[in-house]
């Protein structure tokens, strides 16, 4: 049996909205096991538990074993409900998985080597346009991070899912183009003085009609005192 982290949880015997009600009034967040072609399991948590799972990086990509009442359940989880007001957690899905199982999940997005990148080095800013990339593969093969190594960088490169080599079978649901993770931008500085040099260039190139009058002028000599 593979080494997952366990979550301990209850069984609870009764569904419906007046029976999950009851259960958060105990301080406690109902949920459910489905899938795998067998029933699904009802159950209840502690919410801190599930707190503490969520703060950590790549929750909804992690694989459980949920303990109810001694048995255990090897889980993805698939939707966490909060509460619209206080955000607290009112109901856990959980999606049961074997190693073949094919799951759509978001795999967290790690950027190393960040002092190897010259861009970096002479001021410029790592832009990322995505934390998380989704991707379809079966549960035994997900990876934990996709790695991004920035060495080499220059301002004005960019990465994109092409440049990223990932496991065997694990695949990006966007097939249709290659989307773009993150970039080195300008310094926001540069920038500014680029526009400004752009400003004063146009200030300094004089209109046509500033030139007509300017050669009336010319034509008209000095004015009479």
């Amino acid at each position: 049996m593979s080494d997952y982290a366990v979550l301990e949880a209850a069984a609870r015997d009764r569904a419906g909205k007046g029976a999950a009600r009851a259960i958060r009034r105990e301080g406690r967040v109902p949920g459910v096991i489905y899938g795998g072609g067998q029933d699904a399991v009802m159950l209840t948590m502690d919410p801190r538990v599930l707190h503490a799972r969520m703060r950590k990086t790549g929750f909804f990509a992690t694989q459980f074993h949920v303990d109810v009442a001694g048995k255990k359940h090897r889980v993805l989880p698939k939707e966490v409900q909060f509460h619209p007001v206080t955000d607290d957690p009112i109901h856990v899905d959980f999606l049961r998985v074997t190693d073949r199982t094919r799951v759509t999940v978001e795999i967290p997005v790690r950027f190393v080597n960040e002092e190897a990148a010259p861009g970096l080095e002479v001021g410029g800013v790592l832009s990322v346009v995505r934390h998380t990339v989704e991707v379809a593969t079966a549960a035994g093969n997900i990876p934990e991070e996709i790695v991004v190594d920035l060495s080499g960088m220059e301002i004005g490169d960019s990465v994109r899912i092409g440049n990223i080599t990932l496991p065997e079978g694990v695949r990006p649901t966007i097939a249709d183009r290659d989307f773009m993770i993150a970039s080195i931008a300008a310094p926001m500085q540069i920038v500014e003085d680029e526009e400004e040099d752009e400003e004063d260039d146009e200030m300094d190139v004089p209109t046509v009609a500033e030139d007509e009058a300017s050669q009336q002028d010319d034509e008209d000599g000095p004015a009479e005192s």
